[in-house]
């Protein structure tokens, strides 16, 4: 069992724009004053340029194409609709957005499979959507594979009990908090685990301020700590820059790099850069657009695949 996987699955977008249905509890999502065919093909340049830094590095990437019949502004995001485990199962997730469920196309697993991995079973938690029940795949849940775990802050888009339904049927431990950020002065749930916490081999990122309730907290130092990670602390304007919206990956000689956006890297303290070097290599790369206008940064871009070679 690993934590780090060197295969992700990412998909070019030909529809990206800031998704309005979305926006309403992402509050990193911001107004770009350009066409959205700007925006889409500045996200391009910005996706493309990405996965060169990561294919250098010998990170396999299996980029496939969104659709462009269809209206999915965030298709770039994969990592929140599914999820791919070694044991040959896939999750499929309920969207808390109805645009991001169009977002769920079978090609996009047999392109998997023509790549030489195998589908074992698929399990499917949809049909939540349909009680506006929402868990959206590894922005919602961050696994420690190793160890069992799951971590979860619960938000309009992670539901508890399906979050432990999840966890039962693939045995993870749940470790449920809530994390908080200030909007117009009041304290209001983040949508997305993935954005302020990132969990690595040795050691994991983690805005700790985001959770209010001091038992809470504990817990999830408890819980990380008892795992023999370093606990790297990072600030809620850091986060807001997407520092906790990070993953580590494994490249060529199983050497593992901690993959972030240039934004995320510029925030970071030198102490910090310091702490996740003696770890492993930091990979940047700008995602301004993609940042600015999705809500979501290198993380949410990537969706690891653990399957088994067919």
């Amino acid at each position: 069992m690993q934590q780090t996987t060197d295969t992700i699955l990412m998909i070019r977008p030909v529809n990206f724009r800031m998704n309005e249905q979305t926006a309403i509890n992402n509050y990193f999502q911001e107004e770009i004053d350009l066409k959205n065919a700007e925006i889409n093909a500045k996200a391009q340049e910005e996706f493309d340029a990405f996965v060169e830094k990561l294919k250098a590095v010998g990170i396999n990437v299996v980029v496939e194409h969104d659709d462009k019949s269809v209206d999915t502004p965030d298709s770039i995001f994969p990592n929140n609709w599914v999820s791919f485990h070694n044991s040959g199962d896939v999750a499929l997730y309920p969207m808390f957005a109805e645009n991001r469920r169009k977002e769920r196309r079978e090609e996009v697993l047999v392109r998997l499979e023509n790549e030489g991995f195998e589908i074992k079973n698929i399990i499917d938690y949809t049909s939540a959507e349909e009680e506006g029940v929402f868990l959206e795949g590894t922005g919602s849940l961050i696994l420690d594979r190793v160890n069992r775990k799951a971590y979860c802050a619960l938000s309009p888009r992670a539901d508890e009990e399906l979050f432990i339904e999840f966890c039962e049927d693939f045995e993870y431990t749940p470790v449920v908090f809530i994390a908080n950020q200030t909007v117009e002065g009041k304290r209001l749930p983040i949508y997305h685990t993935n954005v302020m916490m990132c969990l690595a081999e040795t050691f994991a990122v983690i805005c700790l301020d985001t959770i209010d309730d001091k038992k809470e907290r504990k817990n999830v130092i408890k819980h990380l700590k008892a795992d023999g990670k370093e606990v790297i602390a990072i600030s809620e304007s850091q986060m807001h820059q997407f520092a906790g919206n990070m993953l580590q990956l494994r490249g060529k000689d199983n050497q593992r790099y901690l993959i972030m956006s240039q934004a995320a890297h510029k925030s970071l303290t030198k102490d910090q850069v310091n702490k996740i070097e003696k770890h492993c290599p930091i990979i940047s790369s700008s995602l301004e657009t993609i940042e600015t206008c999705g809500g979501g940064s290198a993380r949410c871009m990537m969706a690891e695949v653990f399957l088994p070679k067919a």
